[in-house]
């Protein structure tokens, strides 16, 4: 939910951005635009994986301060020299920085989460730590440990 390829709609299509220039800059103000806080990085080469669209922008050099993409330089819509494989993506990631090394010393006091259960009370659990999220292997799992993580995700 805080990170993917990057898209933008333009003239009634959704496209994607070209990876030239792409830098935590622009990240920034993906972040800031979709109304994520955390730590923006501006990922390339397509890491989460290429688009089906049009390349709608290329060239886009944000100062980081701008409100939205529209306000950062950039190539005219649709004017590009790029391959999906230069998609654009980027992370929005609130558990980095001093948070991820706060989470990294307590390790299973970090970030946990349900996957693939039928409502959100229920799933698969998986814990975030060094920047992945990465399921719990059932080995001496317990009733004990099932509880920990129920109250650490606020239920009762």
């Amino acid at each position: 939910s805080f990170e993917g390829r990057v898209e933008v709609y333009h003239d009634g299509k959704w496209g994607t951005i070209c990876d030239d220039q792409w830098d935590d800059r622009d990240a920034e103000v993906v972040c800031r635009q979709l109304g994520l806080s955390g730590n923006p990085k501006a990922l390339s080469w397509a890491h989460y994986g290429q688009g089906s669209g049009p390349i709608l922008l290329d060239e886009v050099e944000c100062s980081g301060n701008e409100l939205s993409l529209d306000q950062c330089k950039k190539s005219d819509w649709g004017q590009q020299n790029c391959d999906h494989i230069e998609d654009a993506g980027v992370s929005c990631d609130p558990f980095t920085g001093t948070d991820l090394q706060l989470y990294a010393s307590q390790m299973w006091s970090g970030t946990v989460r349900l996957a693939g259960g039928r409502s959100p009370s229920e799933g698969r659990v998986e814990v975030y730590y060094n920047g992945d999220w990465g399921t719990v292997c059932d080995d001496g799992w317990t009733d004990l440990g099932a509880q920990v993580v129920c109250r650490q995700l606020g239920f009762r």
